[in-house]
């Protein structure tokens, strides 16, 4: 990280597509829960490497499979260290968070989980977080409990937790920053509480990886799962971090080759973690882009881009409250860089398709949380979410953006 502060004018230009116009309007992209938009460092590592490297990695003995696999475990190592990891093979390299939660369920909780057993879950869970539990469930006789929301500023009842931890709960799996209402959650404290009990932890940290400085050593956990296009990266590569003594006692996720010794018409011997979670040809430029997006975000600091995050996220909750007729949902203060709101008689897609019109970029709809939004009362919400290259005289347009719409439905 440098020492003097980021130039973030600067740091918007290495971001091609923010450089055009939507409708005729100039871009304002406020949808980065979703994804996050991609540097030219990123972008210029992927295409070097099927430029120069492309190769299958492991096996082969040639000059480009050797560098090709260099890449690879070399962006695992880069892994451990943007988590603070003990060990490189901590590290297990998925499609993204959906797949490694599905893998711990797949591997951990079949060999772990018998019925009566109790899967304990917060009620603000993304989808990816919740259905691979319901389905385990199903499978083993588990039994799935919440840690309750409060209300519209979607702060988690812990008044409630310690008889939750009953002796029955095997796994508390839980969001570090909520997607849809930009909580952020004491994760650190809720594994300790759950470590005393002697509960296994999850945590998904796909809104809260590359905002913030994550340390899985500090948080406690046992497993940890981010998606590598929310950080910058590219798509369709995410990171699952397991503690080493727990991801060498479980089995493979999936059959195949790279994840075997060997192999006979009756048996096979697999190999250690981190391999023996990836079968068959990997995603190898993914690590590669990752890799390039993990130095990026490090080289301006994760704390600073925290801070610029929440700082727009502030300013943008108190230019909306300011508004009639406008119901805003999440902390008011101390939240993540995304703001959801509901304009009175007017549906989230709605203001999202004349967002659009103007050239703001937002999310409508229940942001894979449908039970959150059901408690709530409300089928969907309109979601504007920030990253370190989005402006506060972005956030003004789009308040403007929000003022119009309003007019329009009140004429």
């Amino acid at each position: 990280m440098s020492a003097s502060p980021p130039d973030w004018r600067q740091l918007r230009a290495d971001f091609p597509i923010l450089n055009q116009e939507v409708h005729g309007k100039p871009l304002i992209y406020f949808d980065n829960a979703a994804t996050a938009q991609k540097p030219r460092m990123v972008i210029d590592a992927v295409r070097r490497f099927y430029e120069r490297d492309n190769a299958n990695i492991h096996r082969g003995i040639h000059e480009l499979s050797n560098r090709a696999t260099a890449a690879y475990e070399n962006a695992r190592a880069r892994a451990a260290r943007f988590l603070n990891a003990r060990h490189a093979e901590e590290i297990v390299f998925t499609r993204g968070t959906t797949e490694g939660i599905n893998l711990v369920a797949h591997t951990w909780g079949v060999t772990h989980l018998q019925a009566g057993d109790v899967i304990l879950l917060t009620e603000m869970e993304h989808h990816s977080n919740l259905v691979p539990w319901q389905l385990l469930a199903q499978r083993t006789g588990a039994k799935l409990a919440y840690v309750p929301v409060t209300g519209d500023d979607a702060q988690l009842d812990l008044t409630r937790l310690d008889a939750l931890l009953t002796d029955r709960v095997k796994l508390f799996a839980m969001v570090h920053v909520s997607n849809s209402m930009g909580t952020v959650n004491p994760v650190a404290d809720l594994c300790a509480r759950a470590r005393q009990r002697g509960i296994t932890t999850l945590v998904d940290g796909a809104q809260s990886a590359g905002h913030l400085p994550v340390d899985v050593q500090a948080l406690g956990c046992d497993f940890f799962v981010f998606s590598g296009h929310k950080i910058c990266g590219p798509t369709g590569i995410g990171v699952l971090y397991g503690r080493q003594e727990l991801l060498d006692t479980l089995p493979p996720y999936q059959g195949g080759g790279e994840m075997i010794l060997t192999v006979s018409y009756q048996q096979t011997e697999f190999k250690k973690a981190p391999h023996r979670f990836e079968a068959g040809t990997p995603d190898i430029s993914g690590p590669v882009g990752l890799h390039a997006a993990m130095d990026y975000l490090d080289a301006i600091g994760r704390e600073r881009i925290w801070q610029h995050d929440q700082e727009l996220a502030r300013y943008a909750y108190e230019k909306l409250a300011a508004l009639d007729h406008i119901r805003l949902f999440g902390p008011p203060r101390d939240r993540a860089g995304l703001v959801s709101f509901l304009l009175k008689d007017v549906h989230a897609h709605d203001v999202v398709t004349l967002a659009d019109q103007a050239g703001v970029a937002l999310r409508g709809g229940h942001h894979c949380t449908q039970p959150l939004m059901y408690k709530l009362g409300v089928e969907s919400t309109a979601r504007a979410s920030f990253y370190f290259y989005n402006t506060p005289a972005e956030v003004d347009r789009f308040v403007d953006v929000v003022r119009e719409i309003q007019k329009f439905f009140a004429s």
